[in-house]
């Protein structure tokens, strides 16, 4: 797995819950990467474009089309789910196999120093999970759905996305109640070590002053 430099990573805990956006700046180089709690089977979309600053105007404008950024997606496992290049403006989908946190890193791809002269491209991000990645317009014009069975549908998906949300829940009580037991089991050996460490200094301290008091004849 790459190195990233420290100051060029950027965390953001997301829980799960409606569809968020945010918008942050990079260098030509600089990558950044944010964190992503999600439950196992979830599915999740997200959707950025660029802007270019421009010193003359004093603001920030469209990307050229010869922009293009790089994403790259990890797992808990740091398996790579997703390595793509896209343009200036793109959309990624990945579904989620293993419950926790996934890193979703974005970076330029473009070596153009010009398209950088003012130092800052911004970045637009929108990251949609679970039953939030559903177009239900479009699922009701395909499956002729009346407003009630649509309904119904987003209901019956936001049931599947809290019940996956609980059982996301309970294991990372589980992984903290395996962490804490791991932890004071240690804490409790380390206890004992030191207790039998300071014993056998005791004896050997009495053992090493009888020794020195017959030597002198003290005793």
């Amino acid at each position: 797995m790459p190195s990233i430099p420290a100051a060029a990573l950027l965390f953001a805990a997301f829980w799960i819950g409606p569809g968020r956006a945010l918008y942050f700046h990079v260098g030509e180089t600089e990558k950044k990467c944010f964190i992503e709690e999600i439950p196992d089977e979830t599915m999740v979309i997200g959707t950025y474009r660029t802007q270019l600053w421009d010193k003359q105007t004093g603001s920030f404008l469209p990307a050229t089309p010869g922009l293009g950024m790089h994403v790259e997606i990890r797992d808990p496992d740091t398996k790579m789910i997703l390595s793509r290049q896209y343009g200036s403006e793109g959309r990624f989908t990945f579904t989620s196999h293993t419950p926790g946190e996934h890193r979703i890193c974005l970076h330029s791809n473009s070596t153009k120093m010009a398209l950088f002269a003012g130092g800052k491209l911004r970045v637009h991000l929108d990251v949609q999970v679970g039953e939030h990645t559903n177009n239900y317009p479009e699922i009701a014009a395909k499956d002729k759905l009346t407003e009630l069975q649509l309904r119904a549908r987003q209901l019956l998906d936001q049931v599947e996305q809290i019940q996956k949300e609980q059982n996301y829940q309970r294991y990372r009580e589980e992984r903290f109640r395996a962490t804490s037991e791991s932890t004071n089991q240690r804490v409790l050996w380390w206890s004992v070590a030191q207790t039998l460490i300071l014993i056998l200094t005791g004896v050997w301290q009495m053992k090493h002053l009888k020794s020195f008091f017959e030597a002198k004849k003290l005793v």
